[in-house]
């Protein structure tokens, strides 16, 4: 599961991070509402973890502006504020969850697990496009219902695709979403390259009905062919 921690007390983004990265979740920060809107245009995360406070604006604001792009994040607002009004109006534009600062690790983690299984049907989420199914929990890719054995890498390139069908994504930019924050920002994406020939190969091979087209001098779009 990925999670973005938005937050701008670096005291506590440090802690959560830490935590939650001992709980086995990939973990990206923001520090305030302009650079949580730059990472909304490029990632997606299963997860944001949302403080209301935030430089430069509102995360009700913030929240308010993800619901209506679509974003099927889950959201758990934690805040200062133990305002009543401020807790309704986030359930009201469609977190999954408030959480009162402070707040005890162990249960932000329980809010976490709670969330996700809430928001999964029949305990499993799954991305749909076509003629494939991709669920995530059991890290299973279904075309036409029949099972295809993907890598732990292939499985994140093929999520990070179905998450948004139709989006040219720089294949730089994918680099750092599969592989992290911290790669290394080279020409050569040799390691990509690999892990895509294989993927597409899986994916024709087994008579799925999405492709994920080259887009020449910038990366890849996935199309339903």
């Amino acid at each position: 599961m990925k999670i973005l921690i938005i937050e701008d007390d670096a005291s506590l983004q440090e802690l959560m991070t830490k935590a939650l990265k001992q709980d086995g979740y990939v973990v990206e920060n923001a520090y305030d509402f302009d650079s949580a809107m730059d990472r909304f245009g490029v990632y997606a995360y299963d997860c944001v973890l949302l403080d209301i406070n935030l430089p430069g604006g509102s995360g009700l604001d913030l929240l308010e502006h993800m619901k209506k792009t679509g974003c099927r994040s889950d959201v758990i607002i934690i805040s200062a504020r133990d305002s009543i009004d401020d807790k309704v109006r986030g359930l009201e534009l469609g977190a999954d969850d408030y959480l009162a600062k402070p707040f005890h690790l162990a249960e932000l983690s329980a809010r976490i697990r709670s969330v996700a299984r809430r928001s999964r049907n029949d305990g499993e989420l799954s991305y749909k496009v076509g003629n494939v199914v991709l669920e995530d929990v059991s890290q299973r890719l279904l075309i036409d219902g029949k099972e295809v054995s993907l890598l732990k890498k292939e499985f994140s390139i093929l999520k990070y695709f179905l998450m948004r069908p139709g989006h040219t994504v720089d294949k730089a930019v994918l680099a750092e979403a599969v592989w992290g924050d911290h790669i290394d920002q080279s020409d050569d994406f040799q390691f990509v390259y690999a892990q895509m020939k294989n993927l597409r190969r899986k994916l024709s091979e087994a008579g799925a009905d999405i492709e994920i087209k080259s887009v020449y001098g910038f990366g890849y779009k996935l199309v339903v062919s």
